[in-house]
């Protein structure tokens, strides 16, 4: 089957990848635009890992306000180019990423990020609470090392687990995201606000109602 522009550029805007890469997915897969986007995606999650380090001074910040106004969110994604940032794919990893802060409550967005005296805090009071339980010395070490891990997949957004899908991390979606969009994708800082904050409320499960509003 011919390879038209047409389709190249179906294939660009549905995808984000390079223009002679759309082609040659075309191509292999006889213009099969199902077909090559899945082609793009396997090669791309391969090469995933060397874009890492390219510089994304492009992007957007996305927003996300709980229904009611109980709880916002404002989110900025970088990638490298101005194009890509307006594709939907890309405004719909925002989107989602937004919705994960909103639902799961993380404090920042990689390990990297966690402050070194809120760290040693944390590894103290897991320490204390171990020796409480009555473990032995020799052993609390590991404890404290296994329970630290715990304290980043609930705080750190990239080691949460989906919201969507709960078997795969965050970091996973945006390795996954960026071998299908082509681009380096950074999440460079996000907002949280929620309505009386710090004032005494009941307990909310707005991981499940945010779910419920987006009809998972």
């Amino acid at each position: 089957m011919m390879v038209t522009a047409a389709m190249v550029k179906e294939l660009r805007e549905r995808t984000g990848a390079g223009m002679l890469d759309c082609k040659k997915a075309l191509e292999k897969t006889d213009g099969d635009i199902e077909k090559a986007i899945d082609l793009l995606r396997e090669k791309g999650l391969a090469a995933a890992a060397k874009k890492a380090g390219r510089i994304t001074a492009e992007g957007m910040v996305g927003s996300y306000i709980h229904m009611g106004g109980r709880i916002g969110v404002l989110i900025e994604v970088n990638c490298e180019t101005d194009f890509v940032a307006k594709t939907e794919g890309f405004k719909d990893f925002v989107k989602n990423m937004a919705m994960q802060v909103a639902a799961s409550k993380p404090l920042y967005v990689s390990r990297d990020e966690v402050p070194g005296d809120v760290l040693e805090k944390e590894k103290q009071i897991l320490r204390q609470q171990a020796l409480n339980e009555g473990k032995p010395e020799k052993i609390v070490d590991k404890m404290v090392e296994g329970r630290i891990e715990k304290f980043f997949k609930e705080t750190c957004l990239l080691e949460q687990p989906y919201i969507r899908d709960p078997e795969v991390s965050v970091q996973q979606v945006l390795t996954e995201t960026i071998a299908k969009i082509g681009e380096n994708i950074s999440i460079r800082r996000f907002v949280r606000y929620e309505m009386g904050e710090g004032l005494q409320k009941k307990e909310e499960n707005f991981a499940e109602e945010v779910m419920a509003q987006v009809g998972k």
